[in-house]
């Protein structure tokens, strides 16, 4: 019979209640990139409209189709008369300005996109790489559940006015994280603050580039409907946030909500390594193996965020369905450790065995069958009353 076995673990640091904060922004997220862990959430699961925060999603496809060997860099895409008419001044969007009919190089269009948040920019690649706008679309809601944006719906690459599009400030978080972990050599483009096309010079319009020390990108969105909105990221002694507003009022209103959000995380959080990689964290009971028991450890650092000086103290959990049976294999990811931080589950994390278990001699085994047979017996008649 297997059973889910639960080991509750002993923690000596305390967490904190970091001092009480409250962000204007009707939906907002700030989470550390290493853990994944949530220090501030207002709404993020609301939908809202992400007007140029689509761009993100566009330039992640643009990015995945050159690591996939399908696009380059130096390759030149056609300015459609859609893409100049749509996306170009002509349309009072942000634009690059690139000239109709004209060849731009992938490299320029992505710098075009993420800097300038050109639409006329979105709307070339996203024709260059699918054929369409449409057909674009199709590839982004693709890509969008490929990457477990599970409450996001895309309808155009640049992210102009639709009810049907909308996101989430979870998956605009979840993005830009995997954006930054799995895209290191494009990343760089998020935190370039300029760039000139056809003689006209644009500054990056992500206002934490100036105003927050570590930023280094990601991207802003402006819509009538759903106001004004941002997706940044900052890096301080090592340690990297992620934040997310949406719904304000002006672009002023979103560079302080993000400033602040960002700064009060750097304030009131530190991080602390629990188990390093390696490190035996508890063991796992193994049914008819020379060995009764197994050292399950983990096999990277598992830390997490704590808030500056209050009492509350972290608890943790081995969970596996076990008895392990014999043979066991070294390396076999068999449990996951649990951690609470408060009443709040903080992370999760998988646990392998250290070391390989054999199958025990006869004596081993029939003892541990009595024991099962045993525990049968306690369980059923336990199961009758």
């Amino acid at each position: 019979m297997t059973l889910a076995f639960v080991a509750s673990l002993a923690l000596s640091q305390a967490a904190i209640g970091a001092e009480n904060f409250q962000s204007a922004a009707p939906e907002a997220l700030l989470i550390d990139y290493d853990s994944g862990a949530t220090l501030y959430e207002k709404s993020a699961d609301a939908p809202f409209p992400p007007a140029a925060l689509v761009k993100l999603l566009t330039a992640e496809i643009v990015f995945n189709e050159i690591k996939a060997g399908r696009l380059t860099l130096d390759k030149t895409f056609t300015v459609s008369e859609h893409a100049w008419r749509t996306g170009g001044a002509h349309a009072h969007a942000t634009a690059m300005f690139v000239d109709i009919h004209s060849q731009v190089a992938v490299e320029d269009l992505l710098r075009g996109l993420i800097v300038q948040s050109g639409n006329d920019a979105a709307i070339t690649l996203a024709e260059g790489v699918s054929g369409s706008e449409d057909a674009f679309a199709d590839l982004m809601n693709k890509r969008a559940a490929e990457l477990a944006l599970l409450h996001s719906y895309f309808v155009d690459p640049a992210g102009r006015d639709d009810p049907r599009q909308h996101v989430t400030a979870r998956d605009m978080a979840l993005l830009a994280a995997h954006i930054i972990r799995d895209e290191p050599d494009f990343y760089h483009y998020f935190g370039e603050k300029d760039f000139t096309w056809n003689k006209i010079h644009q500054g990056n319009r992500n206002p934490l580039l100036a105003e927050v020390g570590g930023a280094d990108g990601l991207k802003t969105g402006e819509d009538a409907a759903g106001g004004f909105s941002l997706v940044g990221s900052a890096v301080e002694d090592g340690q990297r946030l992620i934040v997310v507003v949406a719904g304000l009022k002006s672009a002023a209103d979103r560079a302080e909500e993000g400033r602040k959000l960002l700064e009060w995380g750097f304030r009131s959080f530190e991080p602390r390594v629990l188990y390093h990689p390696g490190a035996v964290v508890g063991s796992a009971s193994v049914y008819g193996g020379e060995d009764g028991d197994v050292p399950l450890v983990c096999d990277k650092e598992i830390k997490v965020f704590l808030a500056r000086g209050d009492p509350e103290r972290l608890t943790a959990k081995i969970v596996y369905m076990g008895p392990l049976t014999a043979p066991v294999a070294a390396g076999a990811q068999v449990g996951t450790l649990r951690i609470w931080r408060g009443g709040e589950l903080a992370l999760e994390a998988p646990l392998q065995t250290q070391s390989s278990v054999a199958v025990g001699g006869l004596a081993k085994r029939a003892f541990d069958a009595g024991i099962e047979f045993a525990g049968g017996l306690v369980r059923g008649a336990m199961t009758k009353k």
